[in-house]
């Protein structure tokens, strides 16, 4: 996931005091933790170079432990970039591979809603609970998004009782109640909406321009060499790019493989289309955030 936000950028890690808090979160004991401390310090380093030190300080390490200390290493020194922008919330889903990359993180609700959807009860009598919850699961995400059109404080405080009121319900069909409850457990990841008005209730779009690489590669059999992967990942990316832009994919590769360059390039149309989508304006009036 690092790799991604830095642009398949080399690797580096820095071992600070951030990374050492981050530490606990990803497993590791406070043993472990009180032993890489001596070695922490506001550097980066590429992944040979920290090897090397962790084999200098810490000669008996094991192999998980290493795994989790070049993890928060490599969270630590994205965090630190400079020169680059930092991303500062994903709108993803409950994978743990999106935990602690970014300062804040939005769970995606068509996501969670799969879940309830997926759910298919033996007793005739818990089906007419599923449904109805089901409705009214579906009638809260549509207030969610007629919340972003005109966000208030009072409304988003009508909108977290309500939460809690809609997770609090006990149907006594055990399947449904469990599924409640863990949707309970994230609501401050799905209630981030309520925070950040103008970020989406769902990853859909990426999801599917995930999906037709899957499909390439299914078809393809995948690809035969590192240039292969490399070039098929460019191709698929400027064509669901463009057409995610209202470009044709076509055209644009034409346009720049000829040398006309009549067309606006993506990164001036998805600037343009970013302003009219408004991003960011919630943390207008933050502070720069405190690792």
């Amino acid at each position: 996931m690092i790799d991604v936000l830095r642009n398949q950028r080399e690797r580096v890690f820095r071992l600070n005091e951030e990374a050492l808090g981050l530490l606990g979160p990803l497993g590791a004991s406070k043993g472990l933790v009180a032993r890489v401390r001596p070695l922490a310090c506001e550097q980066d380093w590429p992944e040979a170079e920290l090897k090397r030190q962790l084999a200098e300080g810490l000669p008996h390490l094991g192999r998980w432990a290493q795994g989790r200390i070049l993890e928060a290493a490599a969270i630590a020194a994205y965090h630190a970039q400079v020169g680059y922008p930092v991303v500062r919330l994903l709108v993803c889903d409950d994978a743990k591979q999106f935990k602690l990359v970014t300062e804040e993180r939005a769970l995606c609700w068509v996501h969670d809603g799969r879940h309830y959807q997926s759910l298919e009860p033996c007793v005739p009598q818990h089906r007419p609970h599923l449904e109805a919850f089901r409705e009214r699961y579906w009638d809260y995400y549509r207030q969610l998004r007629a919340y972003q059109r005109t966000p208030t404080p009072e409304w988003a405080g009508q909108l977290r009782a309500q939460f809690d009121d809609l997770f609090s319900t006990v149907s006594g069909y055990e399947g449904l109640d469990e599924r409640i409850a863990k949707t309970q457990a994230h609501q401050a990841n799905l209630l981030m909406v309520l925070k950040h008005p103008e970020i989406p209730l769902h990853n859909n779009s990426a999801e599917l321009g995930a999906r037709q690489r899957v499909r390439k590669r299914v078809v393809s059999y995948g690809p035969r060499s590192d240039l292969g992967v490399k070039a098929w990942d460019a191709m698929e990316t400027v064509i669901a790019t463009a057409k995610k832009l209202g470009v044709s994919g076509f055209q644009y590769i034409c346009d720049r493989l000829s040398g006309a360059r009549k067309m606006p390039s993506l990164a001036e149309l998805i600037r343009e289309r970013a302003k009219t989508l408004n991003l960011g304006s919630s943390w207008a009036t933050v502070s720069s955030p405190t690792y």
